[in-house]
């Protein structure tokens, strides 16, 4: 039984930020300073900070469990390369309120801070997709694990996803891949919520079963309320640099083209004897989690490569200049009274002429190429 999906967490950094941050941080960085050993309650109109030091320059500060955890650099000491300013927004925001709620908060946090920025200085770092299912039955299985060729797997038996030593032990989760690029991780999160209080989950698990005329979980009988959770990470290099996603706009356009991406290229399967693990039939959670996906968030499909998107642009753009060149090169032709029969053996000609006059320019061409290329981005 499927007891709720959401998109968890949503990780945004905004670039390039340093004097934007500094007419923030410029009334506020003493008092930011002050949280070395205790935490410093801001505020800002509206919005409350939690703020605490995460060492030296780097502060952390909360606007609740249905808000987000927003981390500063200071501007005046911020290493080079460093976003001024990194969101992670919590998973019950997103989880009640999905991708409208965050965007509304970070939007309503910028303005009650005074921070002043621009959308193409935002970047999308980490998205999670999360769903829930009540299947006391199931046990992850390592070897069930259909992953690209050398991508790490891990068994852990407790919620700190520490690497499995002992035998015999439950198995209470996998995770498999890097959170930079795709990373799944299932576990046991009926544990989690126990171990560390966050009954809010139990709450939003009996909804989903009060909408089905269901009776509500217990958690103190395991066999009837074993939640597995299925956790579809993605970091940088599948959102920015496959994906091309930056903005909230992209997000919306592109999320479930990616997800759907990483159920192909990661799959839960059932082991059988063939060697080719290929060919091993996927598992009914797994078919389940590929469903879900493709109906949450259907739309926010756009059924294209922004790679396909960027060669189509590059391709037509180079029709476009041959159309240009050649264009040209006929009015020259014209200029010098070439004849129409006799147009090959001046093209032929007019190239090599050409060609002594770009090794005669004073710019090396290695320079005028480059500027060329900068001044082109295919999107």
């Amino acid at each position: 039984m499927r007891l709720g999906t959401c998109l968890l967490y949503e990780g945004r950094t905004l670039q390039g930020a340093r004097p934007k941050l500094a007419d923030f941080c410029s009334a506020t960085m003493a008092e930011f300073y002050s949280a070395v050993d205790t935490e410093t309650v801001l505020e800002f109109g509206s919005v409350a900070l939690s703020v605490r030091r995460t060492g030296g320059s780097a502060f952390s500060a909360r606007t609740g469990e249905y808000g987000a955890e927003w981390y500063f650099l200071d501007p005046e000491n911020r290493p080079a390369n460093n976003p001024g300013i990194t969101v992670d927004f919590r998973a019950f925001l997103l989880a009640t309120g999905g991708l409208d709620a965050a965007e509304k908060h970070f939007r309503t946090c910028m303005d009650a801070f005074g921070i002043r920025y621009a959308d193409h200085l935002l970047r999308v770092s980490r998205v999670d997709y999360a769903i829930d299912f009540l299947a006391p039955w199931f046990e992850p299985d390592r070897e069930a694990l259909v992953v690209p060729p050398g991508t790490r797997v891990q068994e852990h038996t407790g919620i700190d996803e520490t690497e499995t030593h002992a035998t015999g032990a439950r198995v209470t989760g996998l995770r498999a891949g890097a959170v930079a690029n795709r990373q799944l991780v299932i576990y046991d999160k009926r544990q989690e919520v126990m171990q560390k209080g966050k009954l809010g989950w139990l709450t939003i698990w009996n909804d989903a079963r009060a909408q089905l005329n269901r009776p509500p979980l217990d958690l103190s009988d395991r066999q009837e309320s074993q939640v597995w959770r299925f956790e579809l990470r993605m970091g940088s290099k599948q959102l920015r640099n496959r994906w091309e996603m930056r903005s909230w706009q992209d997000l919306r356009d592109m999320v479930a083209d990616a997800y759907t991406e990483f159920c192909d290229k990661i799959r839960y399967t059932y082991p059988t004897t063939d060697s080719n693990r290929a060919r091993w039939p996927t598992h009914d959670l797994w078919r389940e989690v590929a469903c879900v996906i493709a109906n949450d968030l259907h739309e926010n499909f756009s059924g294209v490569l922004p790679s396909e998107v960027i060669e189509t642009n590059r391709a037509e753009h180079i029709r476009m200049l041959d159309r240009q060149i050649l264009g040209l090169l006929v009015s020259r032709a014209a200029a010098s009274e070439v004849q129409p029969h006799e147009f090959a053996e001046f093209l032929d000609g007019h190239i090599e002429a050409i060609r002594r006059m770009s090794d005669a320019h004073p710019t090396p061409l290695a320079e005028r190429i480059g500027k060329a290329a900068g001044r082109y981005r295919f999107r």
